[in-house]
This record gives structure tokens, sequence and C-alpha cells, in this order.
């Protein structure tokens, strides 16, 4: 049997980079990828990141087979994977749910598929991918006598038994709790690293995707609005959307006015900010101006030189352990997050209604274009989790 010349065994065994070529999906009503092209290196950890209803699970169902594009390719190297059905593709998906089959122990899950495929050798093949996934001893065991963690371990070793060129994980964390997700970033990490193969991660989580993935593509209304290293992401994002989404950050429309060597002069409502010009995406007119809440200082009285500070009114003040969050309201009305960390024996007892100054160094700074949407969520953000 053969599928745009070539044979199924020839989709199997197509190997390089998974490429996608102006990806379209359109449903009747709506469009959920849009015109979509990037290049996943062989043998990297890739995320994609984004809100429920961005495209981004739309997008592994169809690297998966599961739906077909409605334009555009799929490769994986020079091999076009479109119009391929799931069972004929370099590819596995481990999915939120396990799938474990209850019936059978977990060392016959794993070699369920070399058996399906009549591998004489399934046996041997099950064991080295449970040894991978630090499973061996509980091989015997059915998929109900193990915790949720155990289980995720499982449907893994169940996927890599087959050898793909491709691994896709479907939110494969949500079902655990924050200890057991964070154990288990970082043995999918150490297992990618281990086996060499391309793993795509689609996610909601942003401190998952920043985890785990060498590169993250950060979706939005079926595009991409950035990829790139989640360092290169957090520290110097290109968009509103993708400073809000990735961590969270202070947002501001204003108006770029002038320029003093490598800063931009800019108007934020009614305060005097600068922004390193390297670090805008504006040079010019409205300007959404970000800087993050960790790098805000509280202080009490207003300091001296540092060019940068705002005066503002304590709104809440939450313990969060490693530091203490503030949220200030500043006189445009507009809410700012400040962490300081609990370093010191006697931390600033500063209670609702206290007056402050909050004040950071302009090199922090970043500008992106106008949102006012974006800005408005980061507010609602922060008052929200405030009340």
């Amino acid at each position: 049997m053969a599928r745009n010349g070539r044979s199924v065994s020839g989709f199997r065994e197509a190997k390089g980079d998974l490429r996608l070529e102006n990806v379209t999906k359109a449903f009747a009503d709506f469009t959920a990828v849009d015109d979509l092209s990037l290049v996943v290196p062989r043998g990297s950890f890739f995320a994609l990141l984004g809100p429920s209803g961005c495209g981004k699970t739309t997008t592994l169902r169809m690297v998966a087979g599961l739906d077909q594009p409605t334009a555009g390719r799929i490769l994986v190297g020079e091999t076009d994977l479109t119009g391929s059905r799931p069972y004929e593709r370099p590819v596995n998906t481990v999915f939120q749910s396990y799938a474990l089959f209850p019936h059978l122990t977990i060392r016959d899950n794993v070699a369920f598929g070399p058996k399906r495929r009549g591998e004489a050798n399934a046996a041997s093949l099950a064991e080295d991918a449970l040894a991978l996934v630090q499973m061996t001893h509980l091989g015997g065991r059915k998929p109900a006598q193990l915790s949720g963690g155990q289980q995720q371990r499982v449907a893994v070793a169940r996927a890599l038994v087959n050898r793909p060129e491709v691994l896709l994980l479907d939110e494969p964390l949500g079902a655990l709790d924050l200890k057991l997700r964070r154990q288990m970033q970082v043995e999918l990490k150490r297992i990618q690293t281990e086996v060499g193969l391309t793993f795509i991660h689609v996610t909601h989580d942003q401190e998952e995707a920043m985890t785990m993935a060498d590169t993250v593509a950060v979706m939005n209304r079926g595009r991409i609005e950035q990829m790139g290293p989640p360092v290169q992401m957090y520290d110097l994002p290109k968009t509103a959307f993708v400073a809000n989404f990735v961590g969270q950050s202070n947002l501001g429309q204003g108006h770029i006015t002038g320029r003093d060597a490598d800063f931009l002069i800019a108007d934020v409502q009614g305060s005097t900010v600068r922004i390193p010009a390297r670090r805008s995406s504006v040079e010019s007119g409205a300007v959404t101006f970000g800087v993050r809440p960790e790098k805000v200082s509280v202080k009490r009285t207003r300091p001296e030189g540092t060019g940068n500070d705002v005066r503002g009114t304590v709104l809440d003040v939450s313990f969060i352990g490693v530091a203490t969050q503030y949220l200030v309201r500043l006189p445009s009305g507009t809410v700012w997050s400040a962490y300081e960390q609990n370093l010191d024996l006697e931390p600033m007892d500063l209670r609702p209604g206290d007056e402050v100054w909050l004040t950071w160094n302009p090199g922090h700074a970043f500008g992106v274009g106008p949102d006012p949407d974006a800005v408005q969520a980061a507010e609602a953000a922060k008052v929200g989790a405030g009340e």
C-alpha cells in the first residue's frame, strides 16, 4: 500500500527535522490554525505554549495524523506525511489520560506495540523501555496498582518502545499534583536527553514549558506570536500577549516622546520612563511599556537618583514562601505587582492602604507594540489575584 508515492514503511522510516509548511486547519465556523510554518530540529525538546483555543492541540493532532490540514504540508525530513494515517507515521503520542490497558500488566502494556508488529524481541524492548523510565521493578503490576506519576512513566515507556522519530506530549502532566508534576518535568527532560528523540510538548503551563523545552513557541489565535529559547521569551517578549502569558508583567500604554543616547523616553500614563532601545520592538509612536514584577523594588520612601520610580498605594500583601508579593495601585489607577525575596529577618511591615514607592532599573524595562486588550488582561489578572 502506498500514499503520496511512498509505502507505509517509508513513512515510518522517515527521519529528520519536523517541518510544518503553511499549515491551516479550518472548521465550519472558525480557523483553528492559520498558515502556520515552523521547523522543529531533530532531537530537540520543543514546547507549544498557549491558552485554550489557541490552536496548539489541533497542531499536535495534525502532526499525529489524527486530523488532516485544510492546507499546507507536514514533513519529517524530506518525507511528506500529509494525508497519511496515524499508524503509518514515525510519531507516537502520550496523552494526559495515560490510556493504558487496565487488564494487562505494565510489562505487557509496554510490549504491546512491538508484539503487534511481530517483533521477536518485543519482551527485551519492553524491558529496556521500562528501565529507561525506572519502572522495571513494577513490571508485573496492573495500571490500577500504580500512582498517577508511575502510570505516566509507563505511558512514556509504551510510546518510546516504538522508537518514534517524534514523540508528542499532550498536556501529559495535567492530572498530577504540583510536587509530582515538577518531579516529572525533570524526568521527562532526562529521558529526552538520554534517548535523543524529538519531543513536542503541548501545554498551557508556562512554567512547565520553560522548565523542559529548548525552544518555546507561544501560540495565539492559530498563529505563533513568538518563538525562541525560554530565557529569551521571558526576558525579552516581542508582544504584549507574550509578556503577559509567559510569566507576569507590569504593562502600561504610553507614547514615545524622544530619545536619550541608548534609551527611548516615553510617557506612560503620566509618568516618564526610559526603555533601552535594543529592548523595544517599536521606536516611535504608541508603545506598551513593561517590566517584570521581580525587577521592581518596593520602598517606603522615594529613592534618590533612580529616575525610574512611581508612587502608589498598597492594595494587597501576599506571603508566598520564597517571596512576598505586593499589589500596588498607581495614581493612574493601574495595578502593579512586585516581588521581594524574603531575605531580611525583619521584612517591611506593609499593609493595604500604606503609601510606597516602586522603583526599577531602566535596563530591565522592555517595549512592545500597543495592545490595550493585553494590558487590560494583565490588570484583571492582578486585581483578581488580590481579591
